[in-house]
C-alpha cells in the first residue's frame, strides 16, 4: 500500500492515545517539567502516567531525568528534540484535517449551507 498524500497520513499513532497527547502538549512549552506537575495537569494516577511516559521514552519522544531536591526524589521530564518535531507534525497534521485540506487530487465539493435554526418561542 502506497503513503497517500492526505494529511492523516502524518499523524503519529504514538500521539494519537489521548493521554500521550496530552503529555506531550504540555511539555512543549517548557525545557522540562517535574512528573507530579504533569500528573496534576493531565489528571492522571502515578501510574498510568508512568507507563505513558515509558512508551514515549522508548520510541525517542521523552527523556526521563531523575534527581533530588533537598533529601526529596524527583523526576523530570522534557521533550527530545524528535519529541518536539513529532509533535509540530502530528498538530500540523491535525490542523489540515479540521481544516479540510484535501489532497491535491481530489477535489473538494463544500457542504451546502445549513440555515440556522429557528427559536421555538418565536
Amino acid at each position: 500500500m502506497s503513503h497517500g498524500s492526505h494529511p492523516r497520513h502524518d499523524l503519529s499513532p504514538l500521539l494519537n492515545a489521548p493521554v500521550r497527547l496530552s503529555v506531550v502538549a504540555a511539555l512543549a512549552p517548557v525545557d522540562r517539567a517535574e512528573f507530579g506537575f504533569v500528573r496534576d495537569l493531565v489528571e492522571v494516577t502515578d501510574s498510568a502516567l508512568s507507563k505513558q511516559v515509558a512508551a514515549l521514552e522508548e520510541a525517542g519522544l521523552v527523556s526521563v531525568d531523575k534527581g533530588r531536591v533537598g533529601r526529596r526524589p524527583r523526576t523530570w521530564l522534557s521533550l527530545t528534540k524528535e519529541g518536539r518535531a513529532a509533535y509540530r507534525k502530528h498538530l500540523a497534521a491535525l490542523r489540515a484535517i479540521a481544516d479540510g485540506l484535501a489532497p491535491a487530487s481530489v477535489p473538494a465539493t463544500p457542504l451546502p449551507a445549513t440555515p440556522a435554526p429557528q427559536d421555538a418561542d418565536c
